[in-house]
């Protein structure tokens, strides 16, 4: 009868080259987590744009034909435009603008300038009263940390105070890409 392959019998014979191969698998191991991505969140583009208008009032379908229809016909002369997709409710119009995946990340800026300048050129063929158009194409922000402000024994001004003390401090923080420092409108009951 043939003897079968044993692994751990080879490995006793030949313990240099088990070695060897376990001395660069080390090495190798070593060099490819020390030149691994340090980011937390790592930049690449995100080629969506989302944008809003709200017509309080409105109909569906006076939303539809004179906010949606007019920003999508103005956004199809986009070169980088691959698609827009809209959603639109009564006095709310939505849309989703999606660049060509070919679009480079050094190309998106000038795409969404593009954007904003088309949209503003309708502006003055929208119905008056529009609210908007907003415009949002911020969606690679990433809030890592939320630190809140707790103190017994401190006014709600006494706690805004430091609050607001603090904000410049976090903002000149080399290590944070974007800072943002909220507090909550006081409210008075009679």
């Amino acid at each position: 009868m043939r003897e079968r392959f044993n692994l751990s019998a080879w490995g006793l014979r030949h313990r240099t080259l088990v070695w060897y191969m376990m001395f660069v698998s080390l090495l190798m191991g070593s060099w490819s987590f020390l030149n691994l991505g340090r980011e937390e969140d790592p930049s690449f583009a995100i080629k969506t744009m989302v944008i809003q208008a709200r017509w309080p009032g409105a109909t569906l379908p006076d939303t539809l034909q004179q906010v949606t229809d007019r920003l999508e016909k103005k956004l199809e002369e986009i070169d980088a435009l691959d698609y827009v997709k809209s959603y639109t409710l009564a006095g709310e119009s939505t849309l989703f603008v999606f660049l060509k995946s070919e679009t480079c990340s050094a190309d998106i800026p000038a795409a969404w300038y593009q954007v904003r300048k088309k949209i503003s050129d309708v502006r003055s063929e929208l119905p008056s009263g529009i609210q908007g158009p907003a415009f949002n194409d911020e969606f690679g922000d990433v809030f890592g940390s939320i630190y809140a402000f707790t103190a017994d024994g401190l006014s709600f001004r006494q706690l805004r105070d430091t609050s607001n003390r603090c904000a410049p401090i976090s903002a000149a923080c080399p290590t944070w890409a974007r800072s943002s420092c909220s507090v909550p409108s006081a409210k008075s009951f009679i």
